[in-house]
């Protein structure tokens, strides 16, 4: 047999190998999950975007999620540099108040930002997205 005619297989063999290098890490090697410890599997994610008062996104902005029936802080997080944020979260059938704290940021005018507060639901395997607009 002539490599001609082993070269397709040989292809093959190469695209099986890639694809397996690529996908085994993926499925054995699970990517850290923030915010659930190894006992808790995460059962939703919550993203969105902070924006300023001139509808900018805000890049750097701390971002505060807590359950809605606790007081204490779970998750903190931070805005990229497109105001986006995401965090995974444990509990289904929950509510979360998600907050920013836009300490640090002042208008043009010398104006501080106030916080903003949403609150999101998630249900089972859900992916929640809100925004947070900030006002003067």
């Amino acid at each position: 047999m002539t490599i001609r005619e082993r070269m397709p297989s040989l292809v093959r063999c190469s695209f099986a190998l890639a694809a397996a290098c690529l996908l085994v890490p993926l499925i054995i090697l699970q990517p850290r999950q923030l915010g659930a410890s190894k006992k808790e599997k995460p059962c939703g994610l919550i993203s969105g975007t902070v924006w300023s008062p001139d509808d900018r996104e805000l890049p750097g902005v701390k971002v505060k999620i807590r359950s809605a029936q606790d007081k204490k802080l779970h998750w903190e997080t931070q805005s990229n540099r497109r105001g986006e944020f995401w965090q995974y979260v444990p509990v289904c059938g929950a509510d979360y108040i998600v907050s920013a704290d836009p300490k640090g940021y002042k208008s043009p005018d010398g104006k501080r930002l106030q916080p903003a507060e949403v609150t999101v639901h998630v249900e089972m395997r859900e992916h929640a997205q809100t925004g947070l607009h900030l006002k003067y």
